[in-house]
Parts: structure tokens; C-alpha cells; sequence
């Protein structure tokens, strides 16, 4: 089996591929770290899908998001709101994604079982919205649903036995969410390694019905 890892230098990323390949699966890496691949530019994803080193993937997974950068935090207020970071909010966790999808989608295999995977987060769930804030990385995360579940419709219609999901998998203990495990009980908090088995055991159990859904780590269906 092919599979494509997205983001494979990261927390998530890294151990999802690791965990295929303990699976006898085939797997590429692709991040800026590893080998130059830049989610926030078309050629370099083109490029990438291009120089595969197989010609069917039977497995893509996009493991990447950006909750802050340098100066960029998660907005509390209108106030905080500036148009450069609500920008590289989008282009990282929607419009990069969404790309990927254009370039690597005809390369996905035709034969029954094909999965996507795309790294999405519950604070993107609009009808779960109970909190407020963080406005960039919710807003670009529900973008990022929207392209999942949009893609997924138009996949079906050439690969009907494919699944194309957007999975939530938890608060992992990762660079990105350790300045916001204040509040996160421990029995919540997960090492990268076992969110991507719960991940990839999710990934398993889904079928074209499920194709379009967004679903946690633990395989429920979350609100768009």
C-alpha cells in the first residue's frame, strides 16, 4: 500500500507515518524540513505530486496546522484581528490543504479502500463554537471542513469505494498545543504516538458512507 504523509517533520505527522510503516505500508514524507515541500506554495505542491515515487496512492493524509507562528497567537477579541495573520491562517490550514487535494487526488488509486485524511480540530465545528475567540484557526479549520466535505462529493463521483475525510484528533502534546494544556485533564492529553494509532484505527473503520464526515479519535462524528 502507498501512503502520502503531509506535514511528516511535525508532531502528528511523524508519528502517523511511523506507525504505517510499522504496518508494512509504504509511506513518503513530505515537509519543508524533510525535503522543501511548502504547503503555502502551489508550485512546490505541484512539483511534489509530480515526483512521487509510485504512480497510485492508496493512502493520503494532510497532518498539518498552524495555531500560532512567531507573532501570530490565536485571537482573543475583534481587536486582535489583523488581515496578514488571518491570511497565513488560511493559507496554512485551508487553501494548502485544499491544493494538495487538486494535485494529489488524480493520483489516487481506483481500486476499493482508498483514504484521505485531512487534520482538522473541533474548534472548527461551527455548531460547537460555545466559547468564542481564536478566530483565524477556527474559521480557517471550518474552510478547511467545507473543501473536505466538497471534495468528497466530487471524488465519489470517480471513486466511489474512496473515503475523504477531515478527522479531529484530540489535544496531542506537540509544540503547537503546549502553550494551551492549562486546562486539558490528563486523561485527554495525548502523546503523538497514540493519537496517530487512534487515528489510523479510525481511518480503518470508515467507509464511503462515512466519505465527506469529520469524526474525533475516538471514531464519533463531530457537528460540522
Amino acid at each position: 500500500m502507498n501512503s502520502i504523509v503531509i506535514g511528516a517533520s511535525g508532531g502528528i505527522g511523524a508519528a502517523l507515518a511511523a506507525r504505517l510503516e510499522t504496518r508494512g505500508e509504504t509511506v513518503h514524507r513530505l515537509s519543508r524540513s524533510l525535503n522543501g515541500f511548502d504547503l503555502t506554495d502551489e508550485a512546490s505542491i505541484a512539483d511534489a505530486a509530480a515526483a512521487l515515487p509510485f504512480d497510485r496512492i492508496d493512502r493520503l493524509i494532510v497532518a498539518t496546522g498552524l495555531l500560532h507562528d512567531g507573532d501570530l497567537r490565536p485571537e482573543r477579541a475583534l481587536r486582535d484581528l489583523t488581515q496578514d495573520h488571518l491570511m497565513r491562517s488560511f493559507l496554512v490550514n485551508a487553501i494548502g490543504p485544499a491544493l494538495v487535494l487538486r494535485h494529489f487526488v488524480p493520483l489516487l488509486s481506483r481500486d476499493e479502500g482508498a483514504k484521505v485524511a485531512l487534520l482538522s480540530a473541533r474548534v472548527g465545528s461551527i455548531a460547537d463554537n460555545r466559547l468564542g475567540g481564536w478566530y483565524g484557526y477556527r474559521a480557517s479549520k471550518a474552510a478547511l471542513n467545507q473543501f473536505v466535505r466538497t471534495a468528497a462529493i466530487e471524488i465519489m463521483r470517480t471513486r466511489p469505494t474512496a473515503v475523504v475525510v477531515a478527522l479531529h484528533p484530540g489535544t496531542v502534546d506537540t509544540a503547537m498545543s503546549r502553550p494551551f494544556q492549562g486546562n486539558v485533564a490528563a486523561e485527554r492529553l495525548f502523546d503523538s504516538a497514540t493519537s496517530a494509532e487512534r487515528l489510523i484505527e479510525v481511518l480503518d473503520g470508515l467507509t464511503p458512507a462515512d466519505s465527506g464526515g469529520f469524526f474525533d479519535w475516538k471514531g464519533e462524528r463531530v457537528a460540522f
